[in-house]
């Protein structure tokens, strides 16, 4: 696990963008916050680009690739599997079907998004945290 490297929202919804960016704003971490629209941006991402990134935060409900195929797709990639990079669903509801699907597909976390902004500015601070300080296997392609 990269824990310099950026920080990934996969996100199609420009206001909750836009949320996301203020409170990643406000907690002044240093790795660079990149945000893809889709999942077919994200899985075009993750496997042509060298960059390693430190965690994953993405929706479930997305056009064209929705975020459950889209870490399907991640975790039958053996190079992006192996990297170890957190991934963690955020959405806004919370279907048990959903939540079953998911942690089927091995995820690391599933969230309902916080309405407020100091609600999410307080989980993500909890969960950015919590990977800083995690130990992963050293990744050597």
């Amino acid at each position: 696990m990269n824990k310099n490297g950026p920080i990934i929202i996969v996100e199609d919804d420009m206001d909750d963008q836009e949320m996301f960016s203020a409170v990643f704003k406000e907690l002044n971490y240093t790795n660079e916050i990149v945000f893809l629209n889709d999942g077919h941006e994200a899985l075009s991402y993750l496997t042509s680009n060298k960059v390693e990134p430190f965690i994953v935060f993405s929706d479930i409900n997305m056009p064209k690739l929705n975020g459950i195929e889209l870490r399907r797709q991640i975790h039958e990639n053996e190079d992006i599997r192996l990297k170890t990079i957190p991934y963690l669903f955020f959405t806004t509801s919370a279907a048990q079907e959903a939540v079953v699907d998911a942690y089927s597909k091995s995820i690391q976390g599933f969230f309902i998004k916080p309405l407020s902004f100091q609600e999410l500015k307080n989980m993500l601070k909890i969960i950015v945290e919590y990977w800083q300080q995690c130990v992963s296997p050293n990744y050597v392609k």
